[in-house]
């Protein structure tokens, strides 16, 4: 496996809170699987990778980032008390804050000790160095 993977558990799909949110577009000029799931960019180059996740609205303390085994999991939850607070006063609310989780599987050269998570501007980035041993590297072939 050369890549991240994006992880959807079996069982992951909840067919009526799919409907629900579909329902949801009708009323909203936001669709709503699009406003509770960060949009993320992944990047390789020869040294590891990185991941980039969109949290408008969020900050570090909002943000847990972890590692098992393979699975990177990026999630939030939303305080219910919080939000209440927050509504106070909006005109228009197009912006989610939603709970959510995303899971990735991580590649097996990846070494997960060395992940670096950085927050800025609204932008979880995530850096992601591959192990040494598992770099690709060119081998001189000599005449005898």
């Amino acid at each position: 496996m050369n890549s991240i993977i994006n992880y959807k558990p079996v069982g992951a799909f909840d067919l009526l809170g799919d409907f629900n949110r579909v329902l949801d577009t009708f009323f909203t000029d936001t669709p709503a699987w699009k406003a509770r799931t960060p949009a993320v960019n992944v990047r390789e180059d020869e040294n590891g990778y990185v991941l980039e996740a969109e949290l408008p609205g969020l900050s570090q303390k909002d943000v847990d980032v972890r590692v098992e085994e393979n699975l990177l999991t990026i999630s939030s939850v939303q305080n219910a008390a919080k939000e209440e607070k927050k509504d106070n006063g909006y005109l228009i609310r197009e912006r989610s804050q939603a709970s959510f989780k995303r899971s990735f599987v991580l590649p097996q050269h990846v070494d997960k000790e060395s992940i670096a998570a950085k927050f800025k501007n609204g932008l979880l980035i995530l850096e992601m160095q591959k192990r040494k041993e598992d770099k690709t590297r060119s081998i001189e072939v000599k005449v005898e």
